[in-house]
């Protein structure tokens, strides 16, 4: 099946797709900075460059979205056109998340993924109820914590 844009139009599409403040990733920087907790911004010197690093818990959060990130939710779909580029495009995102979350975990950072799931879409969840999960995280001992929507 062909592209239903012409390659200058889809070209544009895809250049306006951020990487960084995103609206899901936003949404979390407010609520989480309301309740007070303060944070750095995509640290580079950490792998993966983490959304949000909060030095004082040793924690970072990744706001990820379900399709550039392949998480297995209702979100989620494999593109029809060009099949082959983008199994390769994901898997290769997949497994560098992956890499750099196993990387962090191993000097000491914790780290919580949140998925775009569990803020948009059919099964998305409270955001108040996704900032008191990454409370409760924070506040805890524990290493991992992923939050995605219900379904």
């Amino acid at each position: 099946m062909s592209d239903v844009h012409s390659p200058a139009t889809r070209s544009r599409n895809m250049s306006a797709i951020r990487g960084k403040d995103t609206k899901p990733e936003m949404l979390i920087r407010r609520a989480l900075h309301a309740r007070g907790f303060r944070f750095r911004l995509h640290n580079r010197a950490l792998p993966g460059s983490p959304d949000l690093v909060l030095p004082k818990y040793r924690a970072t959060i990744f706001v990820h979205g379900c399709f550039w990130h392949r998480h297995a939710c209702p979100m989620f779909h494999w593109p029809s056109s060009r099949e082959e580029f983008w199994r390769e495009k994901l898997n290769a995102n997949y497994e560098r998340d992956e890499r750099n979350i196993n990387l962090l975990l191993n000097v000491g950072w914790r780290v919580a993924v949140v998925w775009e799931c569990s803020i948009r879409g059919k099964h998305r969840k409270d955001l108040s109820a996704v900032v008191d999960e990454l409370s409760d995280w924070l506040a805890s001992d524990q290493h991992f914590l992923t939050v995605a929507g219900d379904s």
